[in-house]
């Protein structure tokens, strides 16, 4: 049996029931156009994902409830069956998909696989469900899943097939890190190919928070072809599948002839249309990204998707004449344009010539607008005001902190005057040492680069010149030494590792779970991994203060890192 099938891989709002609605009622139109007979969507389609504790608030899951029903009676008349991501609601919650044909409800699953990992947090608010769903459309039976169900062992999965299910239809929202699709579509082909199944997978696109949703939906077949959708943007993926493949796959492995346990699964019997148009033919030219490339696209997004659904037009950062803020910068202006980018240098004495030269450089190359706020005043005003009770102490740290504390007041004098977004700079390796200044460089509403190491920082720059064909962040950032210029010859490495050792220490510990003797087993000095460790231990609480930031490692400081302050393990 063929079934023409329609993914739509949309870029909803958390929050936003109504206009989600409006981008499912507009995929509707699109689907039935084309003549599908199948139309897919994301998880939680009506609400976002994810709504945390808006799911709390029984308005909010009545209004959504109501939308569904809305969405169903625009349907009537048509013969596309939808399937659509809801939150199914009586005395408990639950995670649901519903099945929509001619106007009805026809089906509701509830999803049964609940993750509580990582930055997934669904087993505070969601029960789960008891029985996998199979609809049989004709001579296609359709096992229905949402996202989790897929990626554990043995899920709803492993019934539905056992049920004579030859097509899955999973609804997803699973967050974008890096280099984490080539992990999903390699499960994704395994699951096809030990259930003799096609698995058809649509995946949320779009920025919510400090999390990027990358699309890429697609279609998983046995015989091990892959057809992936567009990255980072929406897309409406149309094809025909041939439920045959699914079958003669089975038949020449034979692998459910080993099921034979006996399964409970909920059923409805849907009746096809029949399709008189021509066959779709899909293209298959979506490639997987290179690293640095995807990393750019989900930073891009997550800037253009925060500033948006947040109401902001415009964004301002202070200029440096640093690699952090340069990138920020050409990002800001990838992502939104460079009439909505303001970049504001804040020299003090200290601030070095070729720094102010660095600087006015990027914003003639970026064409962005500059401005110039000298901070010697202000701050030789802040001393003397301190004077009193500084008296009989000596010039530290404290003195070093009040210009960055400045700088962060001034941008937010002109967030508060103009309404621009402020965006920090600070990258994660600073961040997971404390080398940043609290209600200093700290203060801003989003933090682009809090999940990037200073490593791979200047990487991602030179990406953005390569791609532009020419030096949007100027050559003399790459070559000189990065500093805080809150001293005079100040240096970073002065106070850290030199950044190469420093960020793998980091991420070893972070991101692979290494105890600092395993780490030392890796080839690092002792002395070195002890003090990098004792850094970040003790800047937890500085890191509890900071902006949200864009997610694109598979451990961020934010949702999936819960330390606690006070800590003296």
């Amino acid at each position: 049996m063929i079934v023409r099938t329609a993914l739509a891989q949309i870029n909803t709002t958390v929050g936003d029931i109504n206009g989600n609605k409006n981008k499912i009622i507009e995929a509707i139109d699109k689907a039935t156009a084309s003549d599908s007979e199948i139309l897919l969507f994301p998880e939680l389609t009506i609400t976002g994902y994810p709504p945390e504790d808006l799911l709390l608030n029984t308005g909010f899951l009545r209004e959504n409830l109501a939308a569904l029903k809305e969405i169903a009676n625009y349907t009537e008349g048509s013969k596309t069956m939808i399937v659509l991501g809801f939150v199914d609601f009586s005395n408990e919650i639950y995670n649901a998909a519903a099945v929509i044909h001619s106007g009805e409800i026809r089906a509701v699953y509830r999803k049964m696989s609940l993750p509580n990992y990582s930055v997934f947090d669904e087993r505070r608010y969601f029960s789960p469900g008891s029985h996998p769903l199979l609809v049989r459309y004709g001579e296609a039976n359709i096992g229905i899943n949402i996202c989790e169900d897929l990626w554990v062992p043995s899920g709803p999965i492993n019934e539905q097939a056992i049920g004579g299910a030859n097509l899955i239809l999973n609804l997803s929202a699973s967050p974008f890190s890096g280099m984490k699709s080539k992990t999903r579509s390699a499960l994704l082909l395994t699951r096809a190919m030990e259930y003799s199944s096609i698995i058809v997978y649509c995946n949320l696109v779009g920025g919510q928070d400090d999390l990027v949703f990358d699309g890429r939906s697609c279609v998983a077949m046995p015989d091990g072809r892959l057809l992936l959708g567009k990255a980072f943007e929406e897309d409406m993926i149309l094809l025909d599948i041939d439920t045959d493949v699914s079958t003669r796959y089975n038949l020449f492995e034979g692998k459910r002839k080993d099921y034979s346990m006996q399964v409970s699964l909920e059923e409805v019997s849907i009746t096809p249309s029949h399709r008189q148009s021509p066959s779709v033919n899909p293209d298959s030219s979506c490639q997987e990204l290179c690293k640095y490339d995807e990393l750019i696209a989900a930073l891009e997004i997550g800037i253009r998707d925060y500033v948006k659904k947040n109401g902001f037009k415009k964004v301002v950062l202070g200029l440096s004449g640093g690699m952090d803020s340069s990138l920020v910068a050409a990002l800001a202006v990838r992502a939104i344009g460079n009439d909505n980018v303001k970049g504001v240098m804040m020299p003090s004495r200290i601030t070095s010539g070729e720094s102010k030269r660095d600087a006015l450089e990027l914003v003639n190359n970026l064409q962005i607008e500059g401005l110039e706020i000298p901070i010697d005043d202000i701050m030789c005003t802040t001393l003397s005001t301190l004077e009193p009770v500084f008296t009989g102490t000596s010039e530290d740290i404290t003195e070093e902190n009040l210009q960055a504390r400045i700088r962060g007041m001034i941008l937010m004098a002109l967030s508060n005057k103009f309404g621009w977004l402020v965006l920090i700079t600070g990258n994660k390796s600073e961040m997971a040492t404390g080398y940043a200044t609290l209600y200093g460089d700290m203060a801003g509403g989003f933090a682009v680069l809090k999940d990037l190491y200073k490593t791979q920082v200047y990487r991602i720059a030179e990406r953005i010149n390569e791609l532009a064909k020419r030096d949007m962040i100027p050559r003399n950032v790459f070559s000189k030494a990065p500093s805080a210029e809150l001293r005079e010859g100040q240096k970073d490495q002065d106070s850290l590792p030199p950044y190469e050792i420093l960020d793998e220490i980091l991420r070893l510990h972070i991101e692979e779970g290494q105890s600092a003797e395993e780490i030392v087993l890796e080839g690092f000095e002792r002395d070195t991994v002890e003090y990098s460790l004792k850094l970040l231990r003790r800047s937890e609480y500085k890191r509890k203060q900071c902006p949200p930031g864009i997610k694109v490692s598979k451990r961020a400081f934010g949702k999936d890192w819960r330390m606690p302050i006070t800590n003296h393990y």
